[in-house]
């Protein structure tokens, strides 16, 4: 095996090549934007961008900070009512057939829809947004831990059925570990689903958050300070899912 063989493989390489990747294209924009003289409230670049971060920090601070506590509630709702009913319809069949169809029809709605209900019902500000963040979070966990428990295999039930195993043993020693991988599969998915709803939430139905900064900056004109603000969502994003893949590598590390 060559030395950029093995360097490719490891550790420093996964995070060193995408560090450089994201130097490069930031690099890139720099050029293109003053090569080709575009206006500033068109596409800023990203020095524009950055001046704009460092003189409205606080106003990003504030407004990031809210969508991050309505992000991490909507999901943690959605990870409770995504795990219930995914072991409710992997483990019955009658809970598939029931609430299955009834989940994939509701997820068909597009939830910027509802958002005016909900402000209608709750007001406008956290709780609109807690509630879109839940409904784009919970059904990817639902599904894959449905999915998780519905392909144990057949030989595995058998042998514990034979054995006298109960249901509660059989999810103990394998339905909950077989599902682990779902799950957490589904967790770095659904916790980019949660910021995408409370940001759609915010910029129809609040007066602060990311999604709010945004709109409010992009009427003003003010583009750069629009920009930093999509910044620090995908960053937060990032490090949210970087967080539940090294959660995952730790707690199931036998599934790799």
């Amino acid at each position: 095996m060559s030395a950029w063989s093995q360097f490719f493989k490891s550790k420093t390489a996964s995070f060193l090549l995408p560090f450089i990747a994201t130097i490069g294209v930031f690099v890139l924009w720099e050029l293109l934007t003053k090569a080709l003289q575009i206006p500033q409230y068109n596409l800023p670049s990203p020095s524009a961008i950055l001046n704009a971060s460092l003189t409205q920090s606080q106003a990003l601070i504030e407004n990031a900070w809210q969508t991050l506590i309505t992000t991490l509630a909507g999901f943690a709702l959605g990870i409770i009512a995504g795990v219930i009913l995914g072991f409710m319809i992997g483990y019955s069949r009658i809970a598939y057939l029931i609430l299955y169809p009834l989940l994939v029809g509701f997820n068909t709605i597009p939830k910027v829809a509802l958002v005016p209900l909900f402000a209608l019902w709750f007001g406008i500000g956290t709780v609109p947004a807690i509630l879109t963040a839940f409904l784009l979070a919970f059904f990817p966990i639902a599904v894959n831990v449905a999915l998780g428990l519905d392909t144990v295999e057949p030989e595995m039930k058998d042998v514990l059925t034979s054995l006298g195993a109960s249901k509660m043993e059989f999810f103990q020693k394998i339905g909950f570990p077989h599902t682990m991988p779902y799950l957490f599969a589904s967790l770095k998915v659904a916790i980019s689903f949660a910021f995408i709803g409370s940001v759609i939430s915010e910029t129809v139905a609040s007066n602060k958050g990311i999604g709010y900064l945004v709109v409010s900056a992009s009427s003003s004109f003010d583009v750069p300070l629009a920009f930093a603000g999509l910044l620090v969502l995908s960053a937060m994003g990032v490090v949210l899912y970087a967080f539940f893949a090294v959660l995952e590598k730790y707690v199931i590390y036998w599934a790799r």
